[in-house]
């Protein structure tokens, strides 16, 4: 059942907008010297890339009296009302209720929620649980649709009641493998490093934003919001400085060159340590194939690489392949059932991504309308 995130009253939205307007005219002029609460940076050293733990359910519930207590995460993607949005989310929606139902008890895996950030509720309400946020006001977000992604967070987080404590942000286009463990502990978060994130090298750009008396520029992980387990009340103070450092970034011309198509990914590693929450990197939270050819012990595959294979099984990327999967070949219409499977030789994480978008697609409700 969806919920209706519409019920904004006239007066607030405007007060929204204007105190965003002005953020935005203060961060893109000037570095943010704001007293942000939470933990300053330079108390936490810790920021280590490690891999996952093995069985066990990767400690996430902690033992406290001889009792086991389950520190429960809810899972939040948003989207738009795009064709190409929407089968993405039915598909991951169709993977992480099968995970979460086996996973069994103990499970740390609780609700699901894709964040609408069309303002309006569409046909699909009633498959996944939803919560409707406003857009940006028109022309905001220059373009770069992947700006509604903080504000609608903010909307979210202020409007719903929500029952768990940690929040994991993924993304309609990851597909969860087996159940996801609690990963953030001891008032740290847990991402996925990026390499392409690079703090040091962009430390320049950065210091307007992250100034020096707030330490070294190390301090900003080299991650994007997703994916990510975090505390719901860092997440709460965390997301509208994400929002605005995001709309401050997009309006400075040197911050939108340097970061481009990344740059929301940047303005939320630099808000969380602003905030002063470190992240515990995860190396294996997900695969991006066909970089990475094995699932093996990952929890997440991230179809955001085009597949192109010759009829050998080669890799042919930046050539379309004889043999292809591309999530963009689908931005007009859904995928069909039944995707023709790659040839021999292909690495089996590809495999594995298409075996898991077949059976999601044949067993959907209504796939294709």
């Amino acid at each position: 059942m969806g919920c209706n995130g519409t019920l904004f009253y006239p007066l607030l939205i405007t007060l929204s907008v204007a105190l965003i307007t002005y953020n935005i005219i203060i961060s893109a002029n000037a570095p943010l010297k704001q007293d942000f609460p939470g933990q300053s940076s330079s108390e936490l050293s810790v920021d280590p890339v490690i891999e996952l733990p093995r069985g066990g359910g990767g400690g996430g519930s902690r033992i406290r009296g001889g009792e086991r207590k389950t520190r429960l995460f809810h899972t939040a993607v948003t989207a738009s009302d795009s064709v190409y949005n929407t089968w993405q989310c039915r598909v991951m929606y169709y993977w992480f209720k099968k995970v979460r139902a086996s996973a069994g008890p103990g499970s740390e895996m609780g609700g699901f929620t894709r964040i609408l950030h069309s303002g309006k509720p569409d046909k699909y309400m009633d498959e996944i649980p939803t919560f409707v946020a406003q857009p940006l006001p028109s022309g905001m977000d220059q373009g770069y649709v992947v700006l509604n992604r903080p504000w609608a967070f903010v909307q979210w987080l202020q409007q719903t009641d929500i029952k768990e404590d940690y929040i994991l942000m993924s993304e309609p286009d990851h597909i969860i493998v087996k159940p996801i463990p609690n990963l953030a502990k001891d008032g740290l978060g847990a991402a996925f490093p990026f390499f392409y994130i690079e703090p040091k090298k962009y430390e320049k750009v950065l210091r307007k934003y992250y100034p020096e008396e707030r330490g070294p520029v190390t301090n900003i992980d080299p991650i994007g919001n997703s994916p990510v387990i975090v505390g719901k009340a860092a997440l709460e103070k965390i997301a509208p400085t994400w929002m605005n450092i995001s709309l401050a970034m997009k309006k400075d011309p040197e911050a939108d060159k340097a970061f481009g198509w990344v740059l929301e990914m940047y303005a939320y590693a630099v808000s969380s340590a602003l905030h002063g929450v470190s992240n515990i990197l995860h190396k294996d939270f997900m695969i991006q194939p066909p970089w990475d050819k094995e699932v093996g012990d990952k929890y997440i595959i991230h179809y955001t690489y085009g597949c192109d294979f010759d009829m050998q099984g080669h890799l042919t990327y930046g050539k379309i392949g004889e043999w292809r999967f591309d999530k963009r070949s689908y931005d007009s219409s859904p995928p069909p059932k039944n995707l023709t499977m790659p040839p021999p030789g292909v690495a089996q994480s590809v495999v594995t991504l298409v075996k898991m978008i077949n059976e999601a697609t044949g067993n959907i409700p209504n796939w294709g309308s």
